[in-house]
């Protein structure tokens, strides 16, 4: 089973929204990156995400795309700056999940799961992307399986 990691597509400044919801060229990024995900035929069972605006906007342009059976929920532990080993240790890879969340948080989750440190940075995320992660059975060290990014996929 995979693990997916989205970051929120482009926000709005505070100034023009102070939940910071998303921009309209977050929502056109983030709708072709879901698209492009269900063209490739990316099969999830739940969406979680922070519960910040822009997070929950692009949870559910996913969801609109992916529909995926257990829904969209919201949870705590993903926002910037939580504590990625707690959230680690409750990581399930018995089910196609994807988490939409923030910088830094996003990418040292990657970076723990691969290497146990959050210190050891191991991909760049862009607003709207997918990072696809797998455990695999025998180390159970999680690897990048594929990563889906808005400038890779404006031709989509």
């Amino acid at each position: 089973m995979a693990l997916f990691l989205v970051q929120h597509g482009k926000s709005l400044p505070k100034d023009k929204d102070p939940e910071k919801g998303l921009s309209d060229e977050g929502v056109l990024d983030v709708k072709r990156i879901a698209d492009a995900a269900k063209k490739y035929g990316v099969n999830i069972s739940c969406i979680k995400h922070s519960g910040k605006k822009r997070a929950r906007q692009t949870a559910d342009i996913f969801a609109s795309a992916l529909q995926p059976e257990l829904g969209v929920q919201e949870i705590g532990g993903i926002n910037p700056l939580d504590d990625v080993a707690s959230f680690a240790d409750n990581i399930s890879s018995r089910e196609d999940l994807m988490l939409v969340g923030h910088l830094p948080f996003m990418e040292k989750l990657v970076s723990f799961l691969i290497t146990g440190s959050i210190a050891k940075p191991v991909i760049k995320f862009q607003n709207g992307g997918i990072v696809c992660l797998d455990e695999d059975p025998d180390s159970h060290w999680w690897v990048i399986k594929w990563a889906l990014m808005p400038e890779l996929s404006e031709n989509l």
